[in-house]
């Protein structure tokens, strides 16, 4: 699979038309223009559709998060369990079509994003019922999915694969499986919509006061902000990252503390 980018030229009729428009849905974009590039004004336009065509079908993965995820990150592992075998009928995809050097950056993000939530989901599922990740033996160093001719695991992806890409955003985008990560989405991510994903699922973890309490003068914020310090700070200082996505204006001299962290299951 590759990145491609698909154009389509159809003629429409209009009544009338006044400017410029452009429509996003599909992952596409609609915009009319007249015949030498600009708007036309005779009632007849042409619609230029540019299409943007993910390297890689994430749907089979959206469909199981849409199902079983709820609007709040709450999993429903043991309907999931029902259909483990779509789950893994995902992952295979996963380890058959690798990112190659034609996948955009984002692409390659959503990627590796999917591919940690799916495979966290896949080791809950192997060792369910369990009341905690943390229950499982080694659950992050466990090399269970060989992709390509490497076995990954957990902290592979995470650590040499997502953060060295250098978006800090992951951080709130990968879900360790726990009541204290940031809510699994419940819908996948997308290179065309990922940005978009990432800053709401930033702003939707901050903004959430069991994991994070931000006020300008005092902060008691998640573990992830101390375990990822360096990846917050590469463009100003922590206070910096969190003033870029919080509603709440933190002073750079706010006291900072650090809230316990849940690990039981997020369900």
């Amino acid at each position: 699979m590759k990145y491609l980018s698909v154009l389509l030229v159809t003629i429409i009729f209009a009544s009338s038309y006044s400017g410029a428009q452009s429509i996003n849905e599909n992952n596409s974009t609609k915009i009319s223009l007249g015949e030498n590039g600009t708007i036309s004004n005779d009632g007849i336009t042409e619609t230029t559709e540019i299409i943007y065509t993910e390297a890689f079908d994430h749907s089979i993965f959206n469909k199981l998060l849409q199902k079983f995820v709820s609007d709040n990150g709450n999993v429903n592992y043991k309907g999931l369990k029902g259909e483990h075998k779509t789950l893994l009928s995902y992952i295979d995809l996963l380890k058959t079509n690798q990112p190659n050097e034609d996948w955009s950056n984002n692409d390659k993000l959503a990627y590796w994003i999917n591919a940690y939530n799916a495979l966290t989901i896949d080791l809950i599922l192997k060792n369910y019922p369990t009341k905690s990740i943390k229950d499982i033996k080694d659950p992050w160093d466990q090399r269970l999915w060989k992709f390509g001719t490497t076995w990954q695991n957990l902290n592979d992806i995470e650590h040499k694969i997502l953060r060295g890409m250098h978006e800090p955003r992951i951080h709130f985008a990968i879900v360790c499986a726990s009541i204290s990560c940031p809510k699994l989405q419940n819908t996948a991510f997308t290179a065309s919509e990922l940005d978009t994903q990432l800053t709401n699922a930033t702003k939707e973890f901050l903004a959430d006061t069991t994991k994070n309490e931000l006020s300008e003068e005092q902060i008691k914020i998640s573990r992830i902000f101390k375990w990822f310090k360096k990846d917050f700070e590469t463009n100003g200082s922590l206070i910096d990252f969190l003033n870029q996505y919080s509603d709440v204006k933190i002073s750079n001299s706010a006291k900072k503390s650090f809230k316990d962290y849940n690990w039981n299951l997020n369900k």
